[in-house]
């Protein structure tokens, strides 16, 4: 990554998010070059009532050029003031505008890429990076622009003034400016650093905030502490390294303006005593000199900034770069009704390095037909990194499965390849309709194909897309998020086109009528810190939540906690009737939950130890399930 301040990528920037600013853009220009031009002027006035008061000229001709001098300073303020709100304005909405698409950006990325990098840090990124980035939009056209434009502006009246001391200020001020940029190839690397550092203190905070009931139960306050003041003390450190070199940075002020006072005071002196200039030009050359002194300052503050922006600026391109390694496919269309499901050879593993993108390709074949080529890392039998080794089932339209498995079984990364939050090692997932002469896999009468819908046939999850898959995937988890909202939304994830009657009906066939009654304001209820919802009624609202969406494989992740009985028998009847006339995915943390399930799976070790007829495997002795039914023992599949 260039660790130093991209001049293409500052232009690119400013072109991508200025550009549906066009208008703004244009008047803050010449808000900008009016108030440079004033700032000008004003010196010349003066210049015009010193050389006019040696000659003698009249009161009143010395009156108007006064006159003329305030209301030139009083424009050249309202000029400035007007152009740092425009300013303003203009900076806010492009940085909104990025802040915006670094979110969805982060969004779109996959789910390796979040199991590596912390909300905090993520949080850090997207609005503190890009804060700093307001600064550089708004510091950089404003103020450092037009700073370095009215110090080019005072060097070409120097210039037309005297060649003499144009070519002597003009290369004091260079050699300030090569000084500058020389110091700031060292100083930006160690902004990044520090901005850098900070992601990780803001991702550390993050951690130990969601997790201080464990903390303060289990008395970890002073490892938290001790960890905390280490971050601290290293951001302090590299942050005394940058301000180190900063020191130089800010004596440059100083000593570029001494440097052209001593060269003017030469020349001046010189031409004054030859005849060349009269009194009124000299003041005007110490002026224009003095004018350059504040602008210096101001580039000086503003490089800070731009050091800070380029670290962020870096930091913020990493984080563009990052691209999603799941790509949609065609458009293929996923049928109405229940879903199959299939795996064929599936095979899996979570570390990256040993992926290869895996791809599938179509090509036609003699008979005519189109043959599938697949290709990907194959996983070997032995591989001990192997979440899944060649998992091959199916389960037909409008059957339940239940999963049963230990722990790192590979329970869960079923449900998150049916999603399609990763793509299989080896193998395909595929869901759709079965051909007619299949049969249930482990026993049991075919269902009957759903009738309508579009897309007939099972369809390999990577030729079509991810938001075809999460509208006929419905998933609940043992987590559910709630928004700070009201149950309307976090019912209908903010979507207004859900009207109130499907949301009453939906509850009220799920048969939540009563539990919404119960709520204080219905669903206008705001979850949040004056009222929550118990564990057992967010996954009411999460189960209304994949109900009205209508999926046609449900997966369902039941919690393990224990809930009242009230609402365990509210939970379950709602969970009959969501799971009516749809595929389904149980994955069981308790016995009891899979008997409503048609077929049970028994996993271990990435493998699949048995498949088969619930009501089969139940009765054979030999079986796994049958042992687990006669122990009980809920550890076992925990």
């Amino acid at each position: 990554m260039n660790e130093q301040i991209n001049l293409k990528h500052y232009g690119r920037l400013l072109v991508q998010y200025l550009r549906s600013q066009k208008g703004r853009a244009a008047l803050l220009g010449l808000l900008i070059l009016g108030s440079i031009a004033l700032q000008l002027i004003n010196p010349q006035l003066v210049r015009r009532f010193l050389d006019a008061a040696e000659t003698g000229r009249t009161l009143d001709e010395l009156v108007r050029t006064a006159v003329f001098f305030t209301s030139i300073s009083i424009f050249a303020q309202l000029f400035m003031l007007a152009g740092t709100y425009v300013g303003e304005i203009v900076a806010w909405t492009a940085t909104n505008d990025l802040r915006a698409d670094l979110a969805l950006h982060c969004l779109k990325l996959d789910m390796s890429f979040h199991k590596t990098h912390k909300p905090g840090e993520l949080i850090e990124r997207v609005d503190g990076d890009v804060n700093q980035l307001a600064n550089f939009f708004s510091q950089l056209i404003i103020q450092l622009g037009s700073n370095l434009l009215l110090v080019f502006g005072v060097l070409v009246l120097l210039w037309l003034e005297d060649w003499r001391v144009g070519v002597s200020v003009t290369a004091v001020a260079f050699i300030g400016l090569a000084t500058l940029n020389q110091l700031n190839r060292y100083l930006v690397p160690r902004w990044q650093k520090v901005r850098a550092l900070e992601a990780d203190l803001f991702g550390y905070l993050e951690e130990w905030l969601t997790g201080t009931e464990e903390i303060q139960t289990n008395g970890a306050a002073p490892y938290i502490l001790r960890r905390l003041y280490e971050l601290m003390r290293r951001r302090w450190r590299l942050v005394q390294s940058a301000m180190r070199l900063n020191l130089w940075v800010i004596g440059l002020p100083i000593i570029v303006p001494g440097i052209a006072y001593v060269v003017a005071f030469f020349w001046g002196d010189h031409l004054f005593r030859s005849s060349v200039m009269t009194v009124g030009t000299v003041y005007l050359i110490f002026y224009y000199i003095d004018v350059i002194r504040g602008p210096l300052w101001a580039i000086q503050r503003q490089v800070q900034d731009l050091q800070r922006a380029a670290a962020s600026l870096n930091r913020i391109t990493a984080l563009f770069a990052e691209q999603p390694t799941i790509h949609d496919g065609s458009n293929a269309v996923l049928p109405d009704g229940p879903l199959s499901v299939q795996f064929a050879g599936v095979s899996f593993v979570y570390d990256d390095d040993l992926r290869v993108p895996y791809s599938v390709s179509r090509e036609p074949s003699a008979d005519g037909e189109s043959s599938e080529t697949e290709h990907g890392t194959r996983i070997t039998d032995y591989d001990p990194s192997a979440v899944l080794k060649n998992v091959t089932f199916t389960l037909e339209p409008g059957r339940i499965l239940g999963l049963l498995g230990r722990t790192g079984s590979g329970k869960t990364t079923i449900s998150r390849l049916l999603l399609r939050f990763y793509d299989p090692t080896e193998g395909a997932i595929r869901l759709g309709t079965p051909p007619p002469q299949s049969s249930p896999d482990g026993g049991g009468s075919k269902t009957p194909l759903p009738k309508g819908g579009a897309g007939g046939g099972l369809i390999d999850l990577r030729h079509t897309t991810q938001s075809e898959i999460r509208r006929r995937v419905g998933m609940v988890t043992q987590d559910v998020e709630l928004f700070h909202a009201s149950v309307r939304d976090n019912l209908t994830l903010f979507d207004d086109s859900v009207d109130d009657g499907r949301l009453l009906t939906a509850l009220d066939e799920l048969g939540l009528t009563t539990w919404l009654a119960a709520l204080p304001n219905g669903l206008d209820t705001r979850l949040d810190a004056s009222h929550s919802l118990s564990a057992g009624e967010a996954q009411l609202l999460a189960l209304a939540r994949v109900f009205l969406s209508d999926p046609g494989l449900v997966i369902l992740d039941e919690a393990s906690s224990r809930l009242d009985p009230a609402t365990e028998a509210l939970l379950e009847r709602a969970i009959d009737k969501l799971l009516a006339g749809r595929t389904a995915v149980i994955i069981a943390h308790r016995l009891h939950t899979v008997q409503r399930a048609d077929e049970i799976m028994v996993l271990g070790n990435g493998r699949i130890f048995e498949h088969g007829s619930r009501a089969v495997l139940a009765a054979d002795p030999n079986s796994e399930f049958f042992s687990l039914l006669q122990t009980g023992l809920e550890e076992a599949i925990a």
